[in-house]
């Protein structure tokens, strides 16, 4: 968090000192103090004339990178002015918040930010990537800013490339491998990977390297000459061609004590995580080795451990065997550009396409293959596919068909996308898909989606937990043609009294009844929420006792959310819940 100070040069902005000083959990400074306290802070934001900012920092600016960000507000709250560090130190940022939240205008001169063009200079410390091509930083930002024809090569995904993507400038181009960086095209080259690149001849380069990465480490004894495994690591995935790219490294619990261990932690300020030797060896890996096994009880330590620390991810850098040490590195897979096949098991949401998430949006935009579940999903969903991708509803599909469709594709080497309503792992009949994955050694990755629980508490405004009556949502089924364990019966969850929320239920309502009856009393609220979110959503209140006629009057449907408890429109309880535990904000006789 950045540490800010606030000048307040004249009275009429000390209701703007401290407002800022509030929202940003800024330290109040006096302008006879700045000089003393020129290096505690991270930026300084004065509230007054700018001749009185620019005269009070001039003395004591030295460099872009080690300056604080310098921000002035004039005495009104109308005007923010990035006046010092405007990219490296953090200023252009922080005058578009202090401009939030006072409702004022930000004022950004720097010709990157006014052309709508990334600040190259920050994405590095913005998205945590290092950049080992610092040197030609200020000719690179030359000629991108002066719209020189600009390659890129995104070979991740994450929140900085999907940014990248997102806001493309129309001087640069995409290119999926390294062979279509052409001097004869381009002036400048923009990578995101971990992966090491012989830029062309000719070219100026800027190469980031995300952070998305998992070591996985062994060490064979207590060695004297642990100081330097780092640095020998580090060198083995760079002979490989692949930057050492870790947030994380792991490896097994029984050398959590090694001073080797001991001394990343402190020195290098790295993070480790340990595994139990039963939880390594559990891990299906290249390179077993029966040594290891017998000294610590698991075939691997470095290739598991790489790939548990990395949510099962990908190895890209199998076992490497160093003079006292092995090390792996792996990547979650949801980092990875799916040059290959590829199945993306996608949350659609409750129905509205707009609540499809961002990611689960890109997802569609890109596929080959969509394949939809028709009886639960709109069609319009799917409006946003690519010209000459194929749109399937697997509405009348056997699992088998949309397996084989499926598989059809991805020896194609198509990306894929199975769209579920909802949440997929809430009631999304996933499992026995995954299965099929797996067996088949398909790679696939889940985009979570908005469950209709959550729908119905939006369309029914209301909230589903209420301080000191019910703090537990209960999502279940009735017992249909699925049987339901012995344990989950409804009528023993209905015994806490929670907000109940029942899927796929309304063909066997009788029974849903009756079982809530065994425990809620029979004037609880209940709402039968039909097509939530859909043009011809319905919603109908009652009392749990008319719940079975309220479905069968209206001819409800299997895509119909059966909610109940007090909770919903407890609009007395929670006012009476307000007033006892808010009364502070009140005042005498308003």
């Amino acid at each position: 968090m950045q540490k800010i100070a606030i000048i307040q040069i004249s009275e009429a902005g000390a209701g703007i000192a401290l407002e800022l000083k509030r929202q940003l959990n800024a330290t109040i400074v006096r302008r006879s103090d700045v000089e003393k306290r020129w290096k505690d802070f991270d930026a300084f934001v004065f509230i007054g004339a700018m001749g009185i900012c620019v005269r009070t920092i001039a003395p004591f600016i030295n460099d872009k990178h080690e300056d604080p960000a310098v921000v002035c507000v004039d005495s009104l709250g109308r005007n923010v002015v990035s006046v010092l560090s405007g990219h490296v130190g953090g200023a252009n940022e922080l005058t578009s918040t202090v401009a939030g939240i006072l409702g004022a205008n930000p004022v950004i001169t720097t010709q990157s930010d006014n052309a709508g063009l990334w600040a190259l200079d920050t994405l590095g410390n913005r998205f945590d990537w290092s950049c080992p091509s610092q040197d030609d930083m200020n000719n690179c930002i030359f000629a991108f800013v002066n719209r020189k024809p600009t390659a890129l090569l995104l070979e991740v995904r994450d929140q900085g490339t999907d940014y990248m993507e997102r806001t493309l400038p129309d001087h640069v181009s995409l290119i999926d491998d390294i062979s279509q960086a052409d001097p004869k095209k381009f002036k400048l080259l923009i990578m995101v990977t971990p992966f090491m690149h012989d830029a062309p001849k000719g070219m100026l380069t800027l190469h980031f390297v995300p952070m998305i990465g998992t070591i996985g480490f062994g060490l064979a004894h207590r060695p004297d000459d642990y100081e330097d495994i780092f640095e020998q690591m580090d060198a083995a995935f760079l002979a490989r061609k692949v930057f050492p790219c870790a947030y994380n490294y792991c490896t097994i619990d029984v050398k959590a004590d090694e001073p080797f261990v001991k001394m990343v932690q402190r020195e290098y300020n790295v993070h480790v995580s340990f595994f139990t030797a039963e939880e390594l060896a559990a891990v299906e890996v290249p390179h077993p080795s029966d040594v290891v096994e017998k000294h610590v009880g698991t075939p691997s330590v470095c290739e598991a451990a790489a790939i548990l620390g990395s949510n099962h991810g990908q190895l890209i850098v199998e076992k490497i065997k160093g003079k006292h040490w092995t090390a792996a590195l792996a990547i979650d897979r949801k980092y990875l550009r799916h040059k290959k096949a590829h199945v993306e098991i996608v949350g659609a949401g409750p129905g509205d396409p707009d609540l499809v998430s961002v990611r689960g949006r890109r997802m569609l935009e890109k596929a080959d293959l969509i394949l939809y579940a028709g009886s639960l999903v709109p069609r319009e969903l799917t409006a946003c596919a690519k010209l000459g991708a194929v749109v399937r509803s697997s509405a009348g599909m056997a699992l088998e068909e949309q397996c084989r469709l499926m598989k059809e594709h991805y020896d194609k080497g198509h990306f894929i996308v199975r769209l579920h309503t909802g949440d997929p792992c809430i009631f999304g009949a996933i499992q026995e898909q995954m299965a099929f994955f797996d067996a088949n050694g398909m790679d696939y990755h889940i985009t979570p989606g908005i469950s209709s629980f959550l729908a119905a508490a939006a369309e029914l405004r209301s909230q589903f937990t209420i301080p000191e009556r019910t703090q537990t949502i209960i999502l279940t089924r009735g017992e249909g043609r699925t049987p339901m364990p012995e344990k989950e019966q409804l009528h023993l969850l209905a015994k806490s009294q929670s907000t109940m929320c029942i899927f796929l239920s309304a063909a066997i309502v009788d029974d849903v009844q009756r079982e809530l009856l065994q425990e809620y009393p029979e004037d609880t609220p209940v709402a039968a929420c039909y097509h939530l979110t859909w043009p011809d959503q319905r919603i109908y209140r009652g009392k749990l006792k008319d719940l079975a006629r309220i479905v069968h009057d209206n001819g409800l449907t299997l895509t119909t959310m059966l909610v109940v408890g007090e909770a919903i429109d407890n609009r007395q309880g929670l006012s009476e819940l307000y007033n006892k535990h808010f009364t502070h904000l009140y005042r005498k006789g308003e």
